[in-house]
């Protein structure tokens, strides 16, 4: 399987439990690794057979920016299943930063895989 990657994509967006949280948006960056077969993608080079990333940094940045979530446990889990039903992808990796969360800490947050190769 063939793994398209989407690094880096940093999102302002209202996270934490705290109350000074729930009243700015914060930095959540992430890295996202997805399966999908582009062979046909490269024999034909037409869009139509392979995983858009546009369209699916578009997706998730509109979602991440609209959402307000206490925990990053959710705001991940939500990203992965908008992933895997919204584009037909059969696994994808998501690494979360919420970087600056930890004083002392230049990176803090979440990895997690679902689905299969």
């Amino acid at each position: 399987m063939d793994i398209i990657f989407l690094g880096g994509l940093e999102i302002q967006t209202i996270i934490g439990i705290y109350d000074w949280e729930r009243e700015i948006k914060q930095t959540v960056v992430l890295d996202i690794e997805m399966a999908y077969d582009i062979k046909k993608a490269a024999e034909t080079d037409d869009i139509q057979y392979t995983l858009d990333y546009k369209t699916v940094s578009k997706r998730i940045i509109s979602f991440v920016e609209e959402s307000r979530f206490f925990l990053v446990e959710k705001l991940i889990e939500e990203i992965a299943v908008i992933i895997r039903n919204e584009f037909n992808v059969p696994w994808v990796k998501i690494t979360l930063n919420k970087k600056g969360a930890i004083s002392g800490a230049s990176d803090v947050g979440i990895i997690i895989e679902r689905g299969e190769k």
